[in-house]
C-alpha cells in the first residue's frame, strides 16, 4: 500500500497547468497599468526567496502557450500546486506565490484602441 501512496503523490506534483479561471480586479486598469503591476512583481519576486532560475522559469511560462508553459515547468523542475501556475514549489521545496495579475489578463482590462 505504501508503494501506492507515494504514486499518488508523484501524480500530485505533475499537475497540468491549465488557464487561470476569469477575473476581475478591484477597478478597470489599462495594459499599461497591468504591464507596470507586471513588471514591478517580476522585479521583486526573487527576493522574496527561491531561486532566481525558478522565477525566471515561472516568467516564461506565464508568457507562453499553455503547451509550452508545460514544457517549461517541467524542464524547470517546478512542482505545480495550483494548475493556473499561482502557487508553485521547487525541487528544494520554496514556495512561489503568483498574483493572478501576472498569470492573466482581469475581465475589465481597458482596452486602448492605440495598443
Amino acid at each position: 500500500m505504501g508503494c501506492i501512496s507515494s504514486r499518488d503523490k508523484t501524480t500530485d506534483s505533475a499537475k497540468k497547468i491549465r488557464k487561470p479561471k476569469p477575473w476581475k480586479h478591484t477597478e478597470a486598469i489599462t495594459r499599461e497599468q497591468l504591464n507596470r503591476m507586471r513588471e514591478e512583481f517580476w522585479d521583486t519576486a526573487p527576493h522574496y526567496g527561491g531561486r532566481q532560475e525558478i522565477w525566471d522559469a515561472l516568467r516564461a511560462a506565464v508568457e507562453a502557450e499553455l503547451s509550452m508553459a508545460q514544457a517549461i515547468v517541467d524542464s524547470a523542475g517546478v512542482i505545480v500546486q495550483n494548475p493556473d501556475l499561482t502557487v508553485c514549489y521547487d525541487e528544494r521545496g520554496a514556495k512561489y506565490e503568483l498574483p493572478k495579475y501576472v498569470v492573466s489578463e482581469p475581465t475589465n482590462l481597458i482596452r486602448d484602441n492605440n495598443s
